[in-house]
């Protein structure tokens, strides 16, 4: 990259005379370790962004099959993996707009360096992967690193960061920051190698300490996310940090002839969603020039005047199903199973009504009354509508299981409100699980259970609403007094995000009426905190978009919201303009957008960008 541009990019004086005294950049960690190194091709009916399977094959329905379903390959892990992250962020659907209107599913040739990489006083490893393409532009010598939204696996931004770093030449270096699906089954005593097959022993990506479970039968499933004894959400910068520097080690590698690849010399610019964008702006707070921009969609970050992930996912899991009962928040967007959510609110009304949680003489009022109380706690119209796909999939309940144990590094089977993972039988009691099940856990699972195979486990249940005491449990973790509730507060007062680097350029992009993350907890109170220590953060706030572009392809969805990768996209495409000096950063904007209505194709005209 020309000097004078790096100046650009480091927000320091544009002439190259100025540029040529700048001192070099500082590494924030001179030896990240890395373990288990690998390399593998793909070209030929294979490649880096697609896995060979195309637009096309991304949006068959079944997925790549395994030829050995007790046996697969690497590469057919690999596959079905990029096939699961692809449709669990995008909107693939036909009419949908990727690949068509936005976005590109290109075939590109290319390697993949991947490895075990641990941050300074971690129990456990983090994956790190890194997609070199052939057409690699070494004149511009760039990286996209990203992280995994969600809880997902090593492929899981592919198509955010990989979708638009690969086709114009960049290589994109992924982490699936301490989660992900390297989960270990604790019948069989296996988890998952660095090449994404079933192992008992070796280079496991997660194993935990064994001495720490007693009993005998089945005993289930140890999730890593939940039970890494890491909390690796307070490290997500670290892992973040870490990706890139295992960026320009492979690149080392996949070019000798040009190597150092350093930060002096190579454009590192980071980007995710959801809890990927959280991820990037932890990173933006590392100290060291090693980072030259940032996008984050939809971040999951928790800021001073903003609320913790844990605090609002365990009141909606709690009042959000009675809620949703109001007729004042109009026609809903109808989930699957809207039979089935209309039941589960109605039983809820009556379970918070004995709780003493809401009030009203009958489920009409109580339902009011539980509207009144997560609007008084900052949960708008527009998130509440969008949340009934969290509420209908009982995402809330998975995330507090989850995020509980995390934050308070509880072993599997001592999670403090009696939840667990396991195979589920027809009746839903646990049972060990299948090889064959084991086999696909890491190409299929998101990182967060239910799905892939692995159901959740609460005990004791009661009629008429059975996940009533369990939620009631988690909300306790938080409002409640207790060692449990201590140990949960300690590991999100781990989690605190700060300002960004000086002079580092961050734009966030957020959906209005996002449901699970909502910018009123989230993004609004980091732009406003970055602001207030004197950082320039740009934001971008979309409306009629809400988190997940993958729930598009349901009719009612993609009549009311919009895509937000998109924005992200273009977002990025304005930051690379201006590091490489032919454009400004995007101002900030409040985007007013029209919805595609009932039953009709996304067209470039739905999709406004600002100026």
């Amino acid at each position: 990259m020309p000097s004078s541009l790096r100046c650009l990019a480091l927000g320091l004086a544009l002439a190259t005379a100025a540029c040529a005294t700048t001192a070099a950049r500082a590494p924030v960690q001179e030896k990240p370790m890395f373990a288990a190194e690998r390399m593998t091709e793909h070209r030929a009916g294979d490649d880096l962004l697609t896995a060979g399977l195309g637009l096309a094959g991304l949006r068959d329905m079944a997925g790549p099959a395994f030829a050995d379903p007790l046996n697969p390959s690497a590469a057919e892990t690999r596959r079905r993996a990029i096939w699961s992250n692809w449709r669990g962020i995008a909107d693939l659907a036909p009419g949908g707009g990727f690949g068509e209107v936005y976005g590109s599913t290109a075939s590109v040739p290319g390697r993949e360096y991947s490895a075990l990489a641990r941050v300074a006083g971690a129990r456990q490893p983090h994956r790190v992967l890194v997609q070199v393409p052939d057409g690699f532009d070494a004149d511009k010598r760039c990286v996209v690193v990203t992280a995994a939204s969600g809880s997902r696996g090593v492929y899981g931004s592919i198509a955010v960061a990989g979708a638009w770093g690969l086709p114009r030449g960049c290589a994109v270096a992924y982490t699936d920051k301490g989660a992900g699906t390297d989960y270990y089954d604790l019948d069989s005593g296996q988890g998952v190698a660095a090449d994404g097959r079933l192992a008992t022993g070796g280079d496991l990506a997660f194993e935990p300490g064994l001495a720490t479970f007693a009993g005998e039968g089945t005993r289930g499933v140890a999730v890593k996310h939940a039970h890494s004894g890491d909390n690796p959400e307070a490290d997500w910068g670290r892992h973040v940090e870490q990706a890139a520097r295992f960026a320009l080690h492979a690149l080392d590698q996949a070019f000798p002839a040009s190597a150092p690849f350093t930060p002096d010399n190579t454009r590192v610019i980071a980007v995710g969603i959801s809890n990927g964008g959280g991820a990037v702006l932890r990173a933006a707070e590392l100290e060291g020039n090693w980072l030259d921009a940032v996008v984050a969609g939809e971040p999951n970050v928790d800021v001073e005047g903003g609320r913790s992930l844990y605090d609002y996912a365990t009141e909606a899991a709690l009042l959000m199903p009675c809620a949703l009962l109001d007729p004042a928040l109009g026609p809903l967007p109808q989930p699957p199973l809207a039979a089935q959510v209309g039941a589960v609110g109605l039983a809820r009304c009556g379970a918070l009504k004995a709780a003493g949680l809401v009030d009203g003489a009958d489920a009409a009022a109580q339902a009011v009354d539980a509207h009144r109380r997560l609007n008084a706690s900052g949960f708008s119209d527009e998130a509440l509508r969008a949340g009934v796909l969290s509420s209908g999939f009982d995402l809330w309940r998975a995330v507090a299981v989850t995020y509980a144990s995390a934050y308070g590094r509880y072993a599997p089977g001592a999670h403090p409100c009696g939840f667990s993972f396991a195979a589920l039988d027809a009746n839903g009691a646990p049972r060990p699980s299948t090889h064959a099940e084991r086999a696909a856990w890491w190409s299929d699972g998101s990182g967060i259970p239910p799905g892939g195979g692995i159901g959740l486990v609460q005990a004791p249940v009661a009629a008429p609403d059975p996940g009533f005491d369990g939620l009631r449990c988690l909300r306790a973790l938080w409002t409640g007094e207790g060692d449990d509730a201590r140990r949960v507060h300690a590991g999100v007062d781990e989690i605190r995000a700060s300002a960004p680097r000086e002079g580092l350029p961050v734009v966030v992009v957020h959906g209005t009426d996002d449901g699970l993350i909502p910018p009123a907890f989230s993004s609004r109170p980091y732009v406003a905190m970055a602001r207030a220590a004197g950082r320039d953060v740009r934001y971008w706030q979309v409306g009629h978009v809400q988190h997940f572009d993958a729930f598009l392809g349901l009719p009612d969805y993609a009549a009311r919201y919009l895509p937000l990768l998109p924005y992200v996209y273009t977002a990025l495409d304005r930051v690379d303009a201006y590091l490489d000096g032919t454009g400004p950063l995007p101002s900030n904007a409040v985007i007013a957008t029209r919805p595609r209505g009932s039953g009709a194709a996304l067209e470039a005209g739905h999709l406004v960008m600002p100026e």
